[in-house]
């Protein structure tokens, strides 16, 4: 549930928009609500009309209207400004509150008709470095499975589902937490999930994910369950849906009793290996790739040719014959 309780009434209203009319998920909505919520406070600061000096303290439920017409675009400069010189933030962030500030603007200026213009017209989006994902390697997931199946632990059949179906479809966090049991069609072999902008797409199940799942559901509980859980897949200790950072926490727990690194590793990660094992073992194309991974853009896909591609550059660069040694001989 959002708490818009502290929103002035127009920001409300574009939510419910967005959620209503755009039909996009709760996470998404929760993130135009604090990426709003966080430039309204600065534009407040900006304007001087706050004397806190806590920007982030700074209430903007009475804000008018009146201040977000005169907005400009180097306000919006002003505030990315204000994000690199106090929080360091990354360019990806930057460009996320960009898309944020966009689609307001948009609204106000083509929906609600308050706007004469645009003020994002002509604002650009931060230029992104291009890294390659970190993922396990076959042999460290492999690991992780075998450590997580063989643990003495009341849960081990539902972490070991959980792991399982990271390491084998690559879903999505969010995607996994909100399984429903009537969601898994047993005979096709087949999982229905919600993914980003509550897009509904269909994972196929490999032995190893049904065995898993199949295991799991022998001990799920069934009495005492909570009412609003009672179709979830995943359960905590206390009888309902596993939250994410359970999940996220699991996947921790299991990395350090696997001897991985919990810095480098994480459930995203977890993702990029399903996807990266797939290309590298499975001769999957990579168009199948981005259909099971739920891109909407295969350009987000082909970051893992890319990690193919640096594999090949390492191959080329511990050949033995770039030997330092061997190539003074030579010149």
């Amino acid at each position: 549930m959002i708490d818009t309780s502290n929103n002035p009434d127009f920001l409300t209203a574009f939510l419910q928009y967005i959620a209503t009319i755009l039909n996009k998920s709760e996470n998404t909505i929760k993130e135009y609500n604090y990426d709003l919520n966080h430039f309204l406070k600065f534009i407040m600061h900006h304007y001087h009309l706050s004397t806190e000096e806590d920007i982030k303290q700074i209430n903007i439920k009475n804000m008018s209207i009146e201040t977000i017409k005169k907005i400009q675009l180097d306000d919006i400069h002003a505030f990315l400004f204000y994000l690199t010189n106090t929080y360091h933030s990354k360019p990806a962030t930057r460009a996320r509150k960009i898309a944020s500030i966009r689609v307001f603007f948009k609204y106000l200026a083509n929906k609600e008709k308050v706007l004469q213009v645009d003020p994002t017209i002509g604002l650009e989006t931060p230029k992104q470095e291009k890294r390659l994902p970190k993922y396990l390697s076959l042999e460290n997931s492999q690991k992780l499975l075998e450590v997580t199946k063989n643990e003495a632990s009341e849960y081990k059949e539902r972490d070991f589902a959980i792991i399982t179906l990271f390491l084998n479809c690559g879903m999505r966090l969010s995607e996994l937490v909100g399984i429903n049991i009537k969601d898994i069609d047993f005979s096709e072999n087949k999982l229905t999930v919600i993914g980003k902008g509550n897009k509904e797409r269909t994972i196929y199940l490999n032995k190893a994910c049904i065995d898993a799942i199949n295991d799991y559901l022998k001990v799920r509980p069934h009495e005492g369950v909570k009412f609003d859980s009672k179709d979830a897949l995943f359960l905590s200790k206390r009888k309902e849906r596993i939250s994410n950072r359970m999940v996220q926490e699991i996947v921790k727990r299991e990395l350090a009793k696997s001897g991985l690194d919990i810095n480098k590793y994480s459930t995203h990660k977890l993702r990029h290996t399903a996807a990266t094992l797939m290309y590298q073992y499975g001769n999957v194309d990579i168009r199948a790739l981005q259909v099971l991974l739920g891109h909407q853009n295969i350009a987000t896909t082909q970051i893992y040719t890319h990690v193919e591609n640096e594999q090949v550059r390492n191959a080329v660069e511990k050949n033995p014959l770039t030997d330092k040694e061997f190539l003074k001989k030579l010149y």
